[in-house]
């Protein structure tokens, strides 16, 4: 796991000193090594965690063995070992100098060209520059798990693993201004999708995409798309469905386990955490490493059932209870980890647990992708709900009555409050999470000037037709994983220099489970179902047998006790007032409702303040 940098330069006249200052503010991604390659043309700048073959022989930039091709490399190619062999096949002209997958990946672009990116099985941002015919390629893995933002000007294409990089190279920062669609997405998502960020100027590289550039060329162009994943053909017998996802589960966890530092897994007490867990302890000789976080506030502690998992497994368990203190103090550095607004508060227990796994290992296998492949989250039930005759027919009537009643019931409000110009998914989506409705953001901002179609897809070109449950996954496949749970993972793993990989998120394993029979995954108010039997065959099904949680913090009361400061600072109507993204009037009407019994709004006002702080403490600061 690395941090990249870079730039293709057609007037040549970026510095390559100006590669130290992007790569320095990436250290934090690769604390043991720096590297850098340039010519009049082209630069490209490294940081390293080493992973996979410690030996500075793997350092980068990495040349090919001819000399020709140069590498950066952000993530692991699981297949390398694979790969190598078939590299070599009929060809003695080399041998490999390393261990390492970055040899492999760029013998392998060598041997097979630009569409050898669909035979690596992996987590990557790459970065590959032809010397002899000036050519510059980027390709990012397929569902997005390692992150490249760039920035293009018709001139100069600048590239890099996190938008702080970028935001250090002056003639970027003079022109950075706000994207106005950003703002609008923010607040109805809670994150910001992809291809835009917060600035119009900077671009986030799309998941499964390749990039070409030099001269004459600028063409990025997706290599795979989970649209083009939706099959026809189904499975219609479950067993063999199940012995083949156990068979994928068992080969990519294998694949995620080849390491030369020690390694662990986060252990949360869930059907995907320890279903992954399950499977890396049935395959390792010794007992590996478990993390779980919880807080002493009883209703928010489940490390209790982490706990359960890991004696039965008979892992070595590490179990962080944190204080109100310790986590209130991460606030600030939540913030300003991710460069951008991003609202999604899970991701201070994932910074805490980070850096407390850290102090153990290098390395970590988390169970991300499960709820969104295998049809867990509760939104999927209320877009068949939705969708259904009687909720269509009613739903003003119904929305009006749940307003009227207890705070649970205003949310569902919500729900079934929404226009017939509203992208129905998008909107199940944000009431799920407690944010801004279309027609909220479109009353609170004070700059209506912004595009809605970055987000929302009907799916009806697709060769097989989805229920609506399964379009309401496929819309949190292609935004939600990538742009926000991803993210959160990335940036709070990485901040502390520990890699983390997602077995889960395998192509192999999504590919496989978009075209299982919804019956396979939903079955009567079994939720996550094949998943689930899957993982009974490692562990008592007994010890599942409970609601389902989230990885949450108790967001509301610390609004009102200890980050009330939050508020005071930056809901104030001086500071609401110079940013202008809102009128001051709608939050102060917010701040009142959430006060007298609305308690559903906690979310709202913290991705308000989330917004404010971001404009403070980064904009104004650039």
């Amino acid at each position: 796991m690395c941090g990249i940098a870079g730039y293709y330069s057609l007037n040549q006249n970026i510095e390559p000193s100006l590669l130290k200052t992007m790569t320095n503010a990436l250290k934090h991604r690769g604390p043991d090594s720096d590297g850098f390659y340039n010519d009049a043309t082209v630069g490209l700048g490294h940081r390293r965690l080493s992973i996979i073959d410690l030996r500075d022989a793997a350092n980068q930039p990495m040349l090919s063995h001819n000399g020709r091709y140069v590498i950066i490399f952000n993530g692991e190619v699981y297949n390398f070992k694979e790969l190598s062999s078939q590299v070599r096949v009929k060809n003695d002209s080399f041998y490999y100098k390393t261990n390492s997958d970055t040899e492999v990946v760029i013998e392998a672009f060598n041997k097979w060209g630009v569409d050898f990116v669909n035979r690596l099985n992996g987590m990557f941002a790459i970065a590959i520059y032809d010397t002899v015919e000036g050519h510059l390629f980027l390709y990012r893995d397929r569902i997005g798990i390692k992150p490249l933002y760039y920035y293009w000007d018709g001139e100069n294409f600048l590239f890099a693993s996190e938008i702080k990089a970028l935001t250090k190279v002056d003639f970027i920062r003079n022109k950075l201004t706000i994207n106005q669609t950003a703002v609008n997405h923010f607040l109805n998502l809670g994150y910001i999708p992809s291809p835009i960020s917060i600035y119009n100027e900077i671009h986030k590289f799309p998941a499964g995409n390749r990039l070409h550039i030099n001269k004459n060329i600028f063409t990025l162009e997706p290599y795979w798309t989970l649209e083009d994943k939706v099959e026809f053909d189904e499975f219609s017998n479950y067993s063999e469905a199940k012995k083949k996802l156990k068979y994928l589960v068992e080969s990519s966890v294998s694949y995620r386990m080849v390491s030369d530092v020690p390694f662990g897994t986060f252990l949360s007490g869930g059907i995907d955490s320890s279903l992954v867990t399950a499977v890396a302890q049935s395959q390792s000789s010794q007992a590996i490493n478990t993390f779980s976080i919880g807080f002493k506030e009883s209703k928010f502690n489940e490390s209790v059932y982490a706990q359960t998992i890991a004696k039965h497994l008979k892992t070595n368990h590490h179990e962080f209870v944190v204080t109100t203190q310790e986590a209130q103090e991460m606030v600030n550095e939540m913030l300003i980890s991710y460069d951008e607004p991003f609202s999604d508060s899970s991701a201070i227990p994932t910074m805490l647990l980070s850096r407390l796994a850290k102090k153990h290992v290098t390395m970590t296998l988390s169970g991300d992708g499960g709820d969104e492949l295998f049809l867990g989250y509760g939104s999927y039930k209320w877009a068949k709900k939705l969708n259904s005759g009687f909720y269509k027919q009613n739903r003003k009537l119904l929305s009006y009555a749940f307003s009227k009643m207890s705070d649970r019931y205003m949310r569902v409000s919500k729900l079934l409050d929404y226009s017939p110009n509203d992208d129905l998914k998008r909107h199940i989506f944000s009431q799920e999470q407690y944010l801004f409705s279309q027609q909220e953001v479109n009353h609170l901002l004070k700059n209506k000037d912004f595009d809605n179609s970055i987000v929302g897809d009907d799916f009806s070109n697709l060769d097989r037709k989805l229920s609506v449950s399964e379009e309401q996954a496929l819309f949190d496949l292609k935004y939600y994983l990538p742009d926000d749970l991803l993210v959160k993972v990335d940036r709070a793993t990485m901040k502390y220099s520990l890699e983390t990989r997602v077995p889960l998120l395998d192509y192999r394993i999504i590919e496989f489970a978009i075209n299982l029979p919804e019956k396979f995954k939903q079955k009567g108010d079994i939720s996550k179902y094949i998943l689930k039997e899957t993982l009974y065959d490692y562990l008592p099904k007994s010890y599942f047998e409970r609601p389902k949680a989230g990885f949450s913090i108790p967001m509301n009361d610390w609004l009102k006790t200890d980050l009330k400061y939050l508020i005071d600072d930056y809901l104030n109507e001086k500071i609401v007032q110079e940013a202008g993204f809102i009128h001051f009037e709608i939050i102060s009407d917010l701040l009142r409702r959430w006060h007298l019994k609305e308690t559903h709004l906690y979310n709202r006002i913290w991705t308000l303040i989330v917004l404010h702080k971001w404009y403070v403490d980064i904009y104004k600061k650039l």
